[in-house]
């Protein structure tokens, strides 16, 4: 059984189809098409049900797929630790947030410079991204990680405020404190709990969601409007806040830092690929 095979059946299976998983490969749609008609002799059962459209696991597929994604996982580890020269090599795929591009950028080219036979590919979208279903070796979440089922380390944190622009307090006015939350329009990336502290209290407001994007620079864009208040981390207030297009407010109040943390689907092998960027990510926020 060829491992190229079980790695294209992996890859059509976390695609969603075989066109997918050829453009993901860099292959010929002919070629992933011949890899798994010959795994799939070489089982004597059919993994996939092809239709128009894309391919869908079968009962059999389902079974065999997390097998097959663990002895690619093995394979590479052990390829990655018998490697004569001790370099990175082949792909890693990284998801990441659009407005953590700016600061993520630096270290993603650092890593390419430090290791010139490993291909970084990046995307980056403020939308959840399935790291197992789209086929991504690790992702970059900021925020306050929700439980999942994902292995996550913390490499960072970024300090979190309150801001307006100078037109929005002209006509409304600074809030003096949590209790004046209520009586102003907020900007969030959704169902929100601002938790502020001031002398070791800590005082939780629900505020009233006028304006909601799943975009920190959209967040900051509404606030420069005008929209309302909004919290953003800092390291997307502080171009705003230097042009005097938004400023700190309540400042006499503090606001929990969000995270900043590297995820990974969860299996017993940790790519070295995987562990290298985590440790230069950590290093790279910890300066």
């Amino acid at each position: 059984m060829e491992i190229e095979d079980l790695r294209t059946f992996v890859e059509v299976a976390n695609a969603g189809g075989v066109n997918a998983a050829a453009r993901r490969l860099g292959l010929a749609k002919s070629i992933v098409s011949r890899r798994l008609l010959r795994l799939e002799e070489r089982l004597g059962v059919q993994l996939l049900a092809r239709t128009t459209r894309g391919a869908a696991l079968t009962e059999a597929g389902t079974l065999f797929r997390t097998h097959a994604a663990t002895v690619c996982a093995v394979m590479d580890g052990a390829l990655e630790e018998l490697s004569p020269d001790g370099k990175l090599h082949g792909l890693l795929r990284i998801a990441a947030p659009a407005s953590f591009a700016a600061q993520l950028a630096p270290a993603l080219a650092e890593l390419a410079r430090s290791h010139p036979a490993l291909q970084v590919h990046t995307r980056f979208n403020d939308r959840y991204v399935d790291l197992v279903t789209e086929g991504f070796d690790c992702g970059v979440r900021v925020g306050y990680l929700p439980d999942s089922s994902l292995v996550g380390r913390k490499v960072g944190e970024v300090p979190v405020a309150l801001y307006a622009s100078p037109g929005y307090l002209a006509l409304h006015g600074e809030p003096e404190g949590p209790w004046d939350i209520a009586k102003h329009a907020a900007i969030t990336p959704g169902t929100d709990t601002w938790n502020f502290q001031r002398d070791g209290t800590t005082f939780a407001v629900h505020p009233l969601g006028r304006f909601k994007a799943d975009s920190a620079f959209a967040l900051a864009e509404a606030a420069v409007a005008g929209v309302g208040i909004t919290a953003l981390g800092t390291i997307v207030a502080g171009p705003y806040v230097a042009n005097g297009a938004l400023q700190p407010i309540m400042t006499s109040y503090t606001l929990p830092p969000v995270g900043i943390f590297v995820v990974r689907p969860p299996s017993q092998h940790l790519a070295r690929k995987v562990r290298v960027f985590i440790d230069l990510m950590a290093e790279w926020f910890d300066r």
